[in-house]
């Protein structure tokens, strides 16, 4: 019966969210269980383009540390807003969402060669909650009961966090820049006099991912509810 609840549940998250989040952890187990190791996942140019372990380019976001405290804390995020996008603004829209992960995914990559980081999955996780906080601006956030602000001011919130930690905050900036660019370029620009969308989703992807119509019984996750963990609560202002 638990098993069948947590199928039922799990079948439940929207299909990005579930992938993404599903190799995230798989790919733990694996370096945990030292089935591969994390050597084998690390971005290195030098490794991708001159011996072609084109794997990388993937791996490299999968993978967020052994199993602790900082592997919950970005696995919860990376979930919790993945699924608010993808459930929200990003609703009957597959195809733009995968495109978001692959432009996104993409510039991180160009960006990474020069800062030299070796995984960048939580910059990506970054990313999502960055462009989430953009398209919410009036929900009202509650950091560990200490902090509340509004939700655009999430993601440097989570980066003074990572300094308090001893963390680099390049991976947030990181993050925060790519997110920014995206937000601009897709939500920004394209209203402005004179502007243009740049960025527009291949058709192919609309083949691959967009269905004719949504499931009529699926329960979609609130995007105005960000999180259900104290660090995550919030409330739409003004209704």
């Amino acid at each position: 019966m638990a098993y069948q609840t947590f199928h039922q549940e799990y079948l439940q998250i929207p299909v990005v969210t579930r992938a993404y989040t599903t190799a995230c952890v798989f790919t733990t187990a694996a370096v945990q269980l030292e089935v591969i190791t994390p050597f084998q996942l690390y971005f290195n140019p030098d490794l991708i383009f001159k011996h072609y372990q084109v794997w990388r380019l993937i791996t490299n976001f999968l993978f967020f540390g052994p199993v602790g405290f900082n592997f919950l804390f970005n696995m919860i995020f990376l979930y919790r807003y993945c699924r608010m996008l993808e459930e929200g603004s990003f609703r009957g829209r597959t195809a733009d969402f995968v495109f978001m992960f692959l432009f996104g995914g993409l510039l991180m990559t160009i960006f990474g060669m020069f800062v030299s980081l070796v995984f960048l999955g939580q910059a990506f996780t970054i990313m999502l909650v960055y462009i989430w906080s953009r398209r919410n601006p009036n929900v009202r956030m509650n950091f560990f009961g200490l902090l509340n602000f509004q939700a655009p001011f999430l993601p440097w919130v989570l980066m003074g966090f990572s300094l308090l930690l001893g963390n680099s905050i390049i991976v947030d900036l990181l993050g925060i820049a790519v997110g920014h660019v995206y937000f601009f370029l897709e939500d920004v620009f394209p209203h402005q006099p004179g502007g243009t969308r740049w960025l527009k989703t291949p058709a192919i992807l609309k083949i691959l991912f967009d269905t004719p119509e949504d499931d009529v019984n699926y329960n979609p996750l609130p995007e105005e509810r960000p999180g259900g963990f104290p660090w995550g609560e919030g409330q739409r202002l003004g209704g």
